[in-house]
């Protein structure tokens, strides 16, 4: 692909922005109408870098909305004329100066993407509009190593791992376009928002104001520079984790490289983000992590996290050297064909060999100090099914940790979403296998024997623990402190899991 041409700053200006929100509101230039104008199977085709089928569906309409959707969300030139319709408010010239359009004779071209992004919490429904920089479709060439990336995967990810809790001070630490920092200013007091990354920080600020939100302070640096001797009760990040050789000639994204070697920005951050975190305070963030010298990749990240911490790590993936570096070549825009590709693969893989690195790791890192004289919370797992509503089962997971410290609870219920699954071998009438399964959060399905279903099939909340206990023991004809010795750690850990839930939840 040929060079990026020298591009446009982003200019947070506060009535510049209110116009454009003002022309976008009057398009409705949101998901829904976009979806309407040019078919869900076109929508969905666009995430996938196809044009095509938006083109052929809006054919020659030169309205409003198809105008504003070729320019700003397919990131295509239009004619000035048609944009300056488009935005009666803002014009042509306020796009140029907001640094998201320049002209060329008679057209207008996209210096940015605007594309709204919607979201679901604790609130309600809502939806932003995000401006970031142009993807590889509309530039027709590879990103330049100041990308600022809009709201991809990995954006949605941690979006739906935060915890949805009021809280006062909040930290977005590595904050891109913008989008955990508008996210969390919904349900906290302040935010700030911090990147290495002027021009990311251009956009956030932008975003920001393109949606009225004013409690979030911008603030420039690398890692917790920006924040010295401060603490906050939230700290989220989608911080530059990917690992990238530290060769000659090998693209460094800001957007997903920090500059460091292997998995020591992750390693840096756990070590550095317990200083900052208040009483009760927690810290989620994406990460990955090598498993290097014959060390597993969650060992060596247990080791990174003090003691006195509550810890919460879940692996969701594992690849081979191999398929990370063809993931993360593929991602900057280099694909097999391309002549460089041998090139970066050779520098990646010859990186991992250096450092004996056998696979690495990606997941969902959670920190928080507990409370005084409190048992710390310590989980290192891989869950690889499907999962749903994190936010919320960590949340739950956390609350049920804590009630755990008094004891198991005197009355449990079982959780609604938990159904129970019996495998029978044909002409036999015990079950050779009994499951509990989640229907939702984590997903988990649990194997358990017919004492511990029979426990938890008797959890109605009327029946206390202990009576049920009693029954069981007489049932099994096994002295109460046998069956209370085998059963209580599993009990523990299906409160922990979410599978009950104390009486009254």
């Amino acid at each position: 692909m040929t060079a990026v041409p020298h591009r446009a700053q982003p200019l947070p200006d506060a009535p510049l922005a209110q116009a454009l929100a003002a022309d976008l509101d009057a398009a409705d230039f949101r998901s829904q109408p976009l979806r309407r104008l040019w078919g869900e199977e076109a929508d969905d085709a666009v995430g996938r870098g196809l044009r095509e089928p938006i083109l052929r569906a809006l054919g020659g309409r030169d309205d409003v909305l198809p105008t504003l959707g070729r320019l700003w969300v397919l990131g295509m030139p239009q004619p000035h004329d048609a944009v300056e319709r488009a935005l009666p408010q803002l014009g042509v010239d306020g796009a140029v100066s907001l640094g998201l359009a320049r002209v060329d004779g008679g057209d207008v071209h996209p210096e940015a993407l605007i594309r709204p992004q919607s979201f679901v919490d604790a609130d309600g429904v809502g939806e932003w509009w995000i401006a970031s920089d142009l993807d590889e479709i509309a530039l027709g060439a590879s990103l330049p190593a100041d990308h600022v990336l809009g709201v991809g995967g990995a954006s949605r990810t941690l979006a739906e791992l935060v915890i949805p809790v009021p809280i006062g001070r909040a930290l977005d630490l590595g904050t891109g376009c913008g989008i955990q920092a508008l996210l969390v200013s919904r349900h906290a007091g302040r935010v700030v928002a911090t990147d290495i990354s002027a021009r990311a920080l251009a956009y956030a600020e932008l975003n920001a104001l393109l949606n009225g939100v004013h409690n979030i302070e911008f603030r420039l640096g690398s890692l917790f520079e920006p924040v010295a001797g401060e603490s906050f009760d939230l700290i989220v990040s989608n911080p530059p984790f990917v690992i990238t050789p530290r060769a000659s000639g090998v693209p460094e994204y800001e957007y997903r490289d920090g500059g460091l070697v292997g998995d020591a920005l992750v390693e840096e951050f756990l070590r550095s983000a317990p200083a900052h975190l208040a009483a009760g305070g927690i810290a989620q963030l994406l990460g990955n992590w090598e498993s290097r010298g014959g060390a597993r990749g969650l060992d060596r990240v247990r080791s990174w996290i003090g003691d006195d911490l509550d810890a919460w790590v879940i692996q969701r993936e594992e690849l081979t050297p191999l398929g990370y570096a063809e993931l993360w070549i593929r991602d900057g825009g280099t694909l097999p064909r391309d002549a460089e590709f041998t090139r970066l693969l050779t520098a990646w893989l010859d990186d991992f060999a250096e450092r004996d690195v056998t696979a690495v790791g990606f997941g969902y890192i959670l920190l928080r100090r507990p409370p005084a004289n409190h048992d710390v919370l310590r989980r290192f797992e891989t869950v690889s099914q499907p999962v749903s509503n994190l936010g919320l089962a960590l949340g739950a997971g956390l609350a049920a940790h804590d009630v755990l410290a008094e004891g198991i609870p005197a009355r449990l219920t079982v959780a609604p979403d938990v159904t129970e699954a019996r495998h029978l071998m044909p002409g036999e009438d015990d079950p050779s296998v009994i499951e509990l399964r989640q229907g939702g959060g984590f997903g988990r399905t649990i194997g358990v024997d017919s004492a511990l279903a029979g426990f938890v099939g008797a959890c109605d909340g009327e029946l206390s623990v202990a009576q049920i206990a009693a029954a069981l023991a007489d049932l099994f004809d096994v002295p109460l402190a046998d069956l209370w010795a085998d059963v209580e750690p599993r009990i523990r850990q299906l409160v922990l899991d979410g599978v009950l839930l104390p009486a009254g939840e």
